[in-house]
């Protein structure tokens, strides 16, 4: 931020600057970790409720949070692909 002359208004530069933006990236990290932590034991907990599940269960936490991650991502691209050929949208 010094290199190119940016600061935050109210906040006085050099250490105040550096607690502050560790503060703010704290409050904004942790609650992201936390949910993704719990998404990633979903169904970890679902096979413990369910006690006679199958162990064999094929999604863990991560493989369902990459399934919705590239859903997104194919959506984001198929409206992109769309508004380049003037359609109002693809699920509005």
């Amino acid at each position: 931020m010094k290199k190119y002359g940016g600061f935050i208004p109210g906040i006085r530069a050099g250490r105040p600057t550096a607690e502050y933006l560790s503060y703010v990236l704290n409050r904004i990290t942790w609650p992201g970790s936390l949910y993704l932590g719990l998404i990633a034991l979903v169904p970890t907990m679902a096979l413990a409720g369910f006690g006679g599940a199958n162990a064999n269960f094929p999604f863990g936490g991560t493989s369902i949070l990459i399934i919705v991650g590239v859903g997104l991502e194919t959506v984001k691209q198929i409206e992109s692909q769309l508004q380049q050929r003037n359609y109002e949208g693809f699920l509005r």
